[in-house]
């Protein structure tokens, strides 16, 4: 276990611990105060989409327990929050009426984080698209980018006098590939066609989401969260190399090409531009609008090796096993230093602003015993990983700020309730919150830290 007073000691003044989570994982209250269904609503209801038919319709109560939950934020120490606003609360049919209740409760949850001293980090979505945008086309149809710039402005309007930060997407890969493209997540799409419309409107919503918040809250700095892959070749052989590069142009350079050059990659457009929608002019000068900052969520590495065969579609690759059987317990190799490989690599390849890990935790299962959970597993994860932000830092990276994942256990998307990643526990039936070694741990690290006392190096 590496000690927490020497750890932050690593970290200059300025820099941002804080904890993470999202609306629809934690809020519960799914028909409460004009709240209309999201896609994930409905996926959550169809057989066989979410482990168990586990849905969001309680979550972790966040709702009607928000005074609670924020205490809770202010007890563990940390500087900041980074929550997501849903936008089925605040738009309920995604392009109809304003909901006034539902900017009201963002009200109590921001003014509520002022009062009690801690920053705001918002993001716009995360997943829980109108479900009623589902019957124009949801993502694959270029409406729902302009759909997306309209509650933009409306909560920028009302909330953007008090935001430290906003985010307008969170994981764009999530977005496209794992939920048009494999069908995992909400809406649960197979196709690469639909999936290439709704990565590329999804860019666009991006940009059309960036006018919208300068327009209504200039002042306020704005990024966009990607969950890049820190994608490692299988061996260094000339056919692995290429298969790396490949895989960078699918799993990154679909979402940093865009916003940071201004283009899609030159390979990827040659093996799938002819299912891509139109790109009208003017589409890739919004997408590309110059960002405040942007945040990395990062996890286990992709390891890749060339598919010989170039069986399925572009980027004709195959996962090569672990380097090792270290996982957490929703199977993904831990591995700290692909952390630093990824953020090294995405500087070498594009102009980027300051980074702030937006995410990062892992998930240990560990449950209550005497009144305590030794996750001592997810502890040693995150002292691993923020001791290579260290040094990212002392190698003159703009690193920012660390947002752990998660606060709490919550709704964990398609394995529905069975993986926790919190640093509290959840007693899904008594709504019973205990702090696991690990937040009593990241709690010691945010007293120990010496804010104020570091020059940044960078």
């Amino acid at each position: 276990m590496i000690d927490a007073k020497t750890l932050a000691g690593r970290f200059p003044g300025d820099f941002t611990f804080g904890v993470a989570t999202a609306a629809f994982q934690i809020e519960g209250a799914g028909k409460a105060d004009g709240r209309k269904p999201s896609i994930w609503d409905a996926f959550c209801n169809m057989p066989g989409r979410v482990y168990n038919r586990d849905n969001g319709d309680v979550a972790c109560d966040h709702y009607n327990r928000l005074e609670q939950d924020l205490d809770l934020i202010k007890d563990m120490g940390v500087e900041a929050y980074r929550f997501s606003i849903a936008w089925p609360r605040i738009i309920p049919e995604g392009a109809g009426p304003v909901n006034e209740a539902g900017l009201d409760f963002y009200d109590r949850l921001v003014d509520g984080c002022k009062a009690r001293g801690i920053k705001t980090f918002a993001t716009l979505y995360h997943w829980d698209l109108p479900l009623l945008l589902a019957g124009d086309g949801g993502w694959t149809a270029r409406s729902t980018a302009y759909a997306f710039q309209r509650y933009a402005k409306t909560v920028m309007t009302r909330l953007g006098d008090r935001l430290d930060r906003v985010a307008t997407f969170n994981e764009p890969w999530c977005i496209v590939w794992l939920s048009h493209l494999y069908g995992i997540h909400a809406p649960g799409e197979r196709n690469m066609q639909a999936a290439l419309h709704a990565m590329h409107y999804m860019n666009l919503a991006h940009g059309l989401g960036v006018e919208a918040i300068r327009s209504e809250a200039p002042n306020v700095p704005v990024g966009l969260v990607l969950n890049a892959a820190s994608i490692i070749p299988g061996s260094d052989s000339p056919a692995d190399l290429d298969a790396l590069e490949r895989a960078h142009q699918f799993h990154n350079g679909a979402f940093f090409d865009p916003v940071f050059k201004g283009e899609y990659p030159k390979e990827f457009i040659e093996a799938l531009g002819d299912r891509m929608p139109l790109i009208e002019d003017g589409d890739l000068k919004l997408i590309s609008q110059k960002l405040d900052w942007w945040g990395l969520n990062y996890y286990t590495p992709e390891r890749v090796v060339d598919d010989a065969e170039r069986k399925g579609d572009f980027p004709w690759t195959v996962k090569a096993p672990p380097a090792s059987d270290v996982k957490t317990d929703i199977g993904w190799e831990i591995y700290a230093p692909g952390l630093k490989l990824l953020v090294e690599d995405l500087y070498r390849r594009y102009d980027l602003p300051e980074c702030y890990i937006t995410e990062n935790g892992a998930c240990d299962n560990s449950g209550v015993v005497g009144g305590e959970v030794d996750d001592t597993m997810r502890l040693d994860y995150l002292g691993d990983h923020l001791d290579v932000v260290a040094d990212l830092i002392k190698d003159g990276y703009p690193m920012r700020g660390y947002f752990a994942w998660s606060l709490m256990d919550n709704f964990e998307w398609a394995e529905g309730y069975r993986m926790r990643f919190g640093l509290v526990h959840v007693d899904y039936e008594t709504q019973l919150r205990t702090m696991k070694k690990s937040g009593k741990w990241y709690c010691e690290l945010a007293a120990e830290f010496p804010k104020g006392n570091h020059t940044r190096s960078a």
